[in-house]
């Protein structure tokens, strides 16, 4: 069975955000294995989680954990052996390829380690990629760009190139880009692994404060400093979740950043909690 976008109306708010009518995610017993000759490897072994909307989670683990098989299934780019996986709403496993391209456009925002932008486009040309997929039409599309560029603070650089950014303004226009549809779900692939310490703040800051908005945010990272961004960890080994460990309630702001949406360090996180004690 293949669902349907039965008109233009249903595509233009496929990606909106349903306000809580669902779980952004919802996963049960997902299993995924891959044949290599003769050898099975069972890359993800009965997986269940539930992330609902307005979670910031960080989701780790150790090369062949299972985090990037469970990444691309979630962003619908692989397909479970076993199991299901509703996204907002959806069922997955009842569309077909052409219904999958349209989910991936509409709700969900990609960022990925490598950033990903067109060369010798603008940056707001590169933000508006993915709703020239979406038809919309130049002048909104133009606008939405730019209101996504300024959100991550990048307004004033909207007709630089690539290679007249920083690596870490490079992320932030690869974040605006992945919010230009007003997504149900951002997922992130280590974002920040080719930035140093200080672009990484920035950037994790920017996730911060999109979630402080209410986005749902899931990042796939091996360090430890990302995930303390998080509301939530899960860590992964052998296919499985090994634990699943609340930060911060689903309503509640996230853990690095202060009431005026400021990154805070480590250090001072903990006097918050002390009470401003050193």
């Amino acid at each position: 069975m293949t669902t349907t976008f039965a008109s233009p109306s249903a595509l233009e708010t496929a990606g909106a955000p349903l306000h809580g009518a669902h779980p952004v995610i919802e996963i049960e017993k997902v299993a995924k294995s891959y044949s290599m000759g003769e050898l099975v490897v069972h890359a993800l072994r009965g997986v269940s989680l539930t992330i609902e909307r307005g979670d910031f989670v960080a989701v780790m683990g150790a090369s062949g954990s299972g985090k990037s098989t469970l990444m691309n299934i979630v962003g619908c780019l692989d397909v479970p052996t076993r199991g299901y996986y509703h996204l907002d709403g959806v069922d997955v496993r009842t569309l077909d390829e052409s219904d999958l391209s349209i989910v991936r456009n509409r709700k969900i925002g990609f960022v990925f380690q490598s950033f990903n932008l067109i060369p010798r486009t603008s940056a707001v040309s590169n933000v508006e990629l993915p709703l020239v997929y979406a038809g919309v039409r130049a002048k909104e599309r133009q606008a939405r760009a730019i209101a996504a560029l300024e959100a991550v603070g990048l307004g004033s650089r909207r007709d630089h190139v690539p290679s007249e950014m920083s690596g870490g303004q490079q992320q932030r226009a690869a974040v605006a880009r992945a919010i230009v549809t007003n997504p149900a779900l951002i997922l992130a692939d280590e974002p920040t692994g080719n930035l140093d310490s200080a672009s990484s703040d920035e950037v994790m800051g920017i996730f911060s404060r999109l979630n402080l908005e209410g986005r749902t945010v899931v990042l796939i990272t091996h360090e430890d400093d990302v995930a303390s961004f998080a509301k939530r960890v899960i860590r992964m080994r052998d296919g499985q979740i090994l634990s699943d460990d609340r930060a911060v309630p689903l309503d509640g702001a996230p853990p690095r950043i202060d009431a005026s949406g400021t990154v805070v360090t480590p250090d001072e996180q903990l006097r918050a909690k002390r009470g401003g004690v050193a």
